[in-house]
């Protein structure tokens, strides 16, 4: 080989080498932006199912402390809407009584969400933390408002793409 046709494979083989690393770095490069990308869409898609949990948690909690005798039923079913499982069927099955304690006592029962907070969050359930803050009026208050806060725990289940309550619980 002569010296110029040696340099030339050198160069040739300098530059197919600096092509390769380029590629591998191109490939790994490539490989860790999709990983990151995937990573992201997860967050989001975490992200998504706090707020559709949160959203759907407020959404009973307010129903449940919200009850005006003059709407008992709508609003006795505003809270059935939101329900499942062996709560829902509890909470239908005492409806009928709730909405003739309602209507007998005059109750109105406002309330507003303070805060609410995830404590678990899976694919297909939740936990939940709401305060509440409120008012009731009744014939045993003299129609006046008394204060009432609440604490409640609501256990959630996704349902055909809905949040519904599976449990609510008063807490602390």
């Amino acid at each position: 080989m002569t010296p110029s046709k040696l340099g030339l494979f050198h160069l040739n083989a300098a530059l197919y080498l600096l092509a390769m690393v380029v590629a591998c770095v191109c490939v790994v490069g490539g490989v860790m932006s999709w990983q990151r990308y995937q990573e992201r869409a997860d967050e989001r898609v975490e992200q998504e199912r706090y707020g559709d949990v949160l959203k759907a948690a407020r959404t009973e909690a307010e129903a449940f402390v919200n009850i005006d005798y003059r709407s008992a039923e709508e609003s006795i079913d505003r809270v059935a809407d939101g329900a499942t499982g062996d709560f829902a069927k509890q909470y239908r099955s005492e409806s009928t009584s709730v909405v003739e304690l309602v209507k007998e006592n005059e109750s109105v029962m406002t309330g507003e969400i303070l805060w609410a907070g995830v404590v678990d969050v899976d694919q297909d359930s939740a936990t939940v933390l709401v305060a509440t803050s409120g008012t009731v009026a009744n014939v045993q208050t003299d129609n006046r408002a008394t204060v009432r806060n609440f604490r409640l725990q609501l256990e959630l289940q996704r349902v055909k793409g809905r949040w519904l309550t599976s449990d609510l619980q008063f807490v602390g």
